[in-house]
């Protein structure tokens, strides 16, 4: 009966799930890509471009042990996105602003993965926050 009075509530309900199901899975990649990031550079950091005048100059397996970090809290994010709460979705998109932001810092470091990273956390925020509270079910 709700679908006679009011079709257009359904189809952004609908909506706003396949929303935050794309950046739940999205999440888990970054995520999975972080962690692997962060291994590298942990384990075998001279996969990575040596930039000896960088402004933001760490060791690169200090860049490691925060990409794994990150990477880890990113994966546990995107399992919580998929319970559809409020307080998932504020953290992705704050885990997916920090990915972005250290990723950005990166760049010099692995320049494509970065890139490729940046954008899957530009998608992950969109999709996080294009969904309006009412339409979230």
């Amino acid at each position: 009966m709700s679908s006679t009075l009011n079709p257009h509530s359904e189809r952004s309900q609908a909506a706003a799930s396949g929303l935050t199901l794309f950046a739940a899975v999205m999440m888990l990649v970054v995520g999975f890509v972080d962690l692997v990031r962060g291994i590298m550079g942990i384990v075998h950091d001279d996969v990575f471009v040596n930039t000896p005048n960088y402004v933001f100059k760490f060791s690169l397996t200090g860049w490691g042990w925060i990409h794994l970090f990150l990477g880890i809290a990113a994966l546990m994010v995107g399992v919580g996105l998929f319970r559809v709460s409020l307080w998932a979705r504020i953290l992705g998109v704050v885990v997916a602003a920090l990915l972005l932001i250290v990723n950005f810092l990166s760049i010099p470091y692995y320049p494509l993965w970065s890139i490729v990273v940046i954008a899957l956390c530009a998608f992950v925020i969109w999709g996080l926050c294009v969904v309006r509270p009412e339409d979230s079910p």
